[in-house]
């Protein structure tokens, strides 16, 4: 049976420097299905006016529209796509297999986002996370999953599902947080793998913004 595949571009509200909005560009890219990105423009205050906060609330980077569907969450986005256009692969049926997929999109909204995401913000945007406490919470994180990726290619196994897209991003771009993957070979050798799937996209290396 053929997979489904959209009649018009999906459209992605995104911003070139998040990586919640890669995340979901990396994986519309990974499907190979047609979109669009609108660049919001966050330090501007895009992502407060009336029409963005209509597709999403909290105004937060990314959205998608799918036609009548818009929704926003980096995770709620990848699912979504995995059950619309992706095959089984992506997101597995088997309630195990469906099971360790969750626990990292959980990984990827708590040590992920608060360890190598946060040291990133901190960083390069001077946000006011606890840049020490990030620092330890990823390098936590690196230390546990380290040997689970010399155990086996990707997140749960051995092809790659939308925890493999949920986590590549931020520690990817950890270095640019502060933090070295020079001692986490395994790690580096994961990354490699998502780099070399058919239809992946980096996420663009930050550019400070040139002085006035």
């Amino acid at each position: 049976m053929s997979l489904a595949r959209p009649d018009h571009p999906i459209r992605l509200h995104s911003m070139r420097y998040s990586g919640h909005a890669h995340r979901a560009r990396l994986f519309l890219s990974l499907l190979g299905l047609p979109f669009e990105t609108i660049e919001v423009d966050l330090r501007g205050g895009e992502q407060k006016s009336a029409a963005f906060l209509a597709m999403n609330p909290f105004g937060q980077v990314p959205v998608i529209e799918d036609g009548d569907t818009v929704l926003f969450d980096s995770n709620a986005i990848l699912v979504y796509l995995a059950k619309r256009y992706g095959d089984a692969s992506w997101l597995p049926e088997d309630p195990v297999c469906a099971a360790r997929v969750a626990q990292w999109l959980s990984l990827a909204a708590s040590q992920i986002m608060y360890g190598p995401c946060a040291a990133r913000l901190v960083k390069l945007f001077g946000s006011p996370f606890d840049y020490d406490a990030s620092v330890r919470i990823a390098l936590r994180l690196f230390g546990v999953i380290e040997p689970e990726f010399g155990q086996r290619a990707f997140a749960i196994g051995s092809h790659p599902t939308i925890a493999d897209v949920a986590a590549y991003t931020y520690i990817a771009h950890a270095p640019e947080g502060g933090i070295s993957l020079e001692p986490y070979p395994n790690i580096r050798a994961w990354l490699a793998r998502i780099e070399a799937l058919p239809g992946f996209v980096p996420m663009q290396a930050f550019e400070p913004a040139p002085a006035a």
